[in-house]
């Protein structure tokens, strides 16, 4: 006979399990978070790598949040066939690549919603996110992109695909360009701005041109392109080879703290003017956005700027029907005489991937506590319930420190004294609460901060049987609650004491 096939178990998944096409079988809403994958407890390198950090295949909805992931041979993050609304954000990512794909994040498949969100991204062997071929787009916002391509010279952020937008990171410290828009598969209106760069080999944006798909076209880029020459152009170049601005001079002459600026870019763009700190090449990092100012229909902008002599300028423009463009060469600003004014370097940031400290907590000293005197009483006559002018003194007290301190709340215990039948004083010792709590709503005290327990006999202040000992019992005790670090010292006074 033949043997059972191997799969004939039970528990064999049913094989529409395995048609990926098939949405419904697919898991949604996976979250992975505040886990440390790929390194020990004792925090250190590990004796036998992992491949890769987390692998989202085939999902959709995922979330990676708050993770350490580091010293993967792998990527740290990788996806497949289906990634849609793949949430990663605020996790350390740090030395992977080691010995595989060297890319820290490299997504593939649909990534339709993705997003990768202010997350550390330092240390990996190859681009910091690598987008290859995906269908979908992804936002890419708030990360810290700095001193990957440990082993490969790679851009620190590699797009392929379309309709990606890429702001508010810091980019730097990378042996290759800071963005790099591929030109094949077609990669357009990606947009790329407010981002901060420092420290590249290369562009801080580089769109691939004239079709290039060499090995290295797919790994760092080809510098700067030529200004378009014609409408075939737009197929054959990222983003639409939509045109760097170009300033009219490579030198504007201030006047005090102020210039303005002129060029011309695509017309109906945007231009962004930024700071350029490291000046020493024509193409220096885009350190800082200055402002941003339209190009109009016959492609001119013009900026007046506040920034000293010796600065260094240069421009990116970005058209949502493109995307945006490469960065314009490097202009200076001239000094009223005509010189250049050498600024301070910048600062010499020693390498680390060391998250930023965070911020210090002030405990604020506790204050003293308030020591208050209070009376915890009040007194009856025999068989009555109103509030006698002695009493209302002492409940005058009490609503003044009530209305004073808000967070108080407040019960009013009534008593009795022994005689008549339990359910008699009962009700009487309810009277009394309720006429002291009356009282003192009539002071303004909210009535819900107080709540009335009636004892009736059963709570006397002794077991003699004297007219002095009866009138002890005739009482209302008030019982603070929710103090807050107010110290009451409370009195058991007996200035209202009615005898028979």
């Amino acid at each position: 006979a033949l043997a059972p096939p191997v799969d004939a178990s039970p528990l064999t998944p049913p094989l529409p399990m395995f048609r990926l096409s098939r949405e419904d079988t697919v898991p949604q809403g996976v979250v992975i978070e505040q886990n440390w994958l790929g390194l020990p407890p004792s925090d250190e390198f590990p004796e036998v790598p992992s491949a890769f950090g987390v692998t989202v295949f085939n999902s959709t909805d995922a979330v990676i949040r708050n993770n350490r992931i580091e010293h993967h041979d792998g990527s740290a993050i990788i996806s497949g066939f289906r990634a849609d609304g793949l949430q990663i954000s605020e996790n350390a990512i740090v030395g992977n690549g080691l010995a595989g794909m060297p890319d820290a994040i490299r997504l593939e498949g649909t990534i339709a919603g993705s997003a990768i969100t202010d997350n550390l991204i330092c240390g990996n062997d190859g681009s910091g996110i690598y987008l290859f071929k995906p269908a979908g787009a992804s936002q890419i916002t708030g990360n810290t992109i700095q001193y990957n391509g440990r082993r490969f010279f790679r851009s620190a952020v590699y797009v392929m695909g379309s309709d990606h937008q890429i702001s508010d990171n810091f980019i730097g410290y990378q042996p290759g360009p800071g963005v790099t828009v591929a030109a094949y598969p077609n990669s357009d209106r990606n947009l790329i701005r407010q981002n901060r760069f420092a420290q590249l080999d290369g562009l801080s944006i580089d769109l691939i041109t004239q079709g290039n798909a060499g090995v290295q076209d797919f790994q760092r880029g080809d510098g700067p392109n030529p200004p378009r020459n014609s409408h075939h152009r737009r197929r054959e170049t990222g983003n639409g080879a939509i045109n760097a601005p170009t300033f009219d001079s490579y030198t504007f002459t201030g006047s005090g703290d102020t210039v303005t600026v002129t060029g011309s870019a695509d017309p109906g763009s945007e231009v962004d003017l930024y700071m350029v700190v490291e000046e020493d090449r024509p193409y220096g990092p885009l350190a800082e956005v200055i402002t941003t100012v339209s190009a109009g229909d016959d492609g001119r902008f013009s900026a007046e700027l506040e920034v000293p002599a010796g600065s260094h300028l240069s421009a990116i423009a970005s058209d949502p029907s493109y995307g945006t463009s490469e960065p314009a060469p490097v202009a200076a600003v001239l000094d009223m005489d005509g010189s250049l004014p050498v600024l301070p370097p910048p600062a010499v940031e020693i390498p680390s991937c060391a998250p930023p400290d965070p911020p210090e907590i002030v405990v604020e000293p506790e204050p003293e506590p308030l020591v208050l005197e209070v009376p915890r009483n009040i007194h009856f006559a025999l068989d009555r319930s109103d509030i006698s002018p002695e009493s209302a003194e002492i409940l005058d007290q009490i609503a003044e420190v009530m209305l004073e301190f808000p967070f108080l709340t407040l019960e009013l215990h009534g008593h009795t004294d022994p005689r008549a039948s339990a359910a008699y004083n009962l009700a009487l010792s309810e009277r009394r609460a309720n006429a002291a709590r009356n009282y003192l709503i009539a002071q303004g005290v909210p009535p819900e901060r107080m709540q009335i327990v009636p004892f009736g006999l059963t709570q006397r202040r002794s077991d003699e049987s004297s007219r002095l000992a009866y009138a002890r019992d005739r009482r209302v005790e008030f019982v603070f609650t929710d103090l807050r670090g107010v110290d009451i010292i409370f009195v058991d006074q007996e200035d209202d004491l009615q005898l028979e």
